[in-house]
């Protein structure tokens, strides 16, 4: 990893925001190195079984082995998400630089270090939340790009604190993650198709100060919102212009497919492969719910309330398809870009059967 202070400018110091967000994370939970040990081979294991389950349930072929499966601890992913963030936030590092010209060595180092560390209190944040990660913008290594992060010490501290069977929550967790695996690798335009709009969403940035300024101002009213519990609205809604929300809307609108598609398959799974999966469901959807005050409004601040809905609106979509159409004609959702549903078609499923099947 470069320092972010080197010559070449950067303006995100990522070593410190990699070791401040070390510093500042959580200790895992309290379990002997063999029982670490154990939790590590049959995460790996259950992501390898995951294969054979997801390909079977969805129809999807994806050829085995295309993106590496890493089980790792709090660190291993904090330095994995900074890789992916390098990649994707270096068009807006570039254009910046273009429009600002390179500043002075003194005001470079200052503003990559502030930003590190805004960075690593941010992965600090996430790095205890995170069960499992598709990352599809990795490229080393992989055939076809892409690779699988399990998060082993937040597996066995949920499967701990909702006190359910390890090896069913295992399974579970690798299923709903290997089918975003599945998702990226059998459907190979996927992956370009997200890098244009956040291409797309960069291209729009509009650097002028005043105007920035300006939607600053605008967003007043929106912080008030936030505070005041408004769920719809989060710091990432200010900044954004009617072009950029565009593009959000259709981001949104894949992520929520994304997102419920992996629900549905690791419900849909079963109780033949996984016995305790709905007392699983039941307990996972109460802690998500339960959060305490502080940490919902972290949640609001960052839009992770609007991620949960992706999770429950993308699901309600998947299955609304699936009832009207079956499997195979949902499947039709990976045929093209032109067939990913938009906002409209996710709050109505039938909306999108009728323009993709007539």
């Amino acid at each position: 990893m470069q320092d972010g202070s080197t010559p070449g400018g950067e303006m995100v110091d990522w070593d410190l925001a990699v070791g401040t967000a070390k510093r500042l994370m959580r200790p895992g939970p309290d379990i002997g190195r063999d029982e670490a040990r154990r939790a590590v081979e049959e995460l790996h294991a259950c992501a390898v079984t995951a294969q054979t389950h997801v390909r079977d349930y969805t129809g999807l072929r994806a050829e085995a082995a295309t993106a590496p499966i890493l089980v790792v601890d709090r660190g291993g992913w904090v330095e994995a998400n900074v890789d992916g963030f390098r990649q994707v936030l270096h068009p807006l590092i570039e254009k910046l630089r273009l429009k600002r010209g390179t500043p002075g060595p003194m005001a470079t180092a200052i503003g990559s270090r502030v930003t590190g560390l805004e960075v690593g209190g941010l992965l600090a944040y996430l790095s205890n939340k995170v069960l499992g990660q598709f990352d599809p913008f990795y490229t080393g290594g992989a055939r076809h790009g892409g690779r699988l992060l399990l998060v082993a010490p937040n597996v066995v501290h949920v499967e701990q604190e909702l006190e359910v069977d390890p090896h069913d929550f295992r399974l579970w967790v690798c299923i709903h993650e290997e089918t975003h695996r599945v998702q990226f690798t059998a459907v190979p335009w996927l992956r370009g198709h997200l890098l244009a709009e956040i291409s797309g969403l960069v291209e729009s940035t509009d650097l002028d100060p005043g105007k920035l300024a300006q939607m600053m101002r605008d967003g007043a009213d929106k912080v008030g919102k936030l505070l005041r519990g408004d769920s719809d609205v989060s710091l990432l809604d200010i900044m954004q212009t009617p072009e950029q929300k565009e593009i959000v809307e259709r981001l949104t609108a894949v992520m929520s497919l994304l997102e419920g598609h992996a629900d549905v398959v690791m419900d849909g799974v079963g109780p033949q492969v996984i016995p305790s999966v709905a007392e699983i469901r039941r307990k996972f959807s109460e802690r998500r719910a339960g959060a305490g005050p502080l940490d919902q409004m972290i949640r609001r601040l960052l839009g992770f309330d609007a991620k949960l809905r992706q999770y429950r609106d993308g699901a309600i979509f998947v299955r609304g398809v699936i009832e009207k159409v079956g499997m195979d004609g949902f499947n039709a959702v990976w045929d093209n870009p032109e067939n990913l549903p938009g906002k409209a078609d996710v709050a109505d499923p039938s909306l999108w059967v009728a323009r993709v099947h007539g």
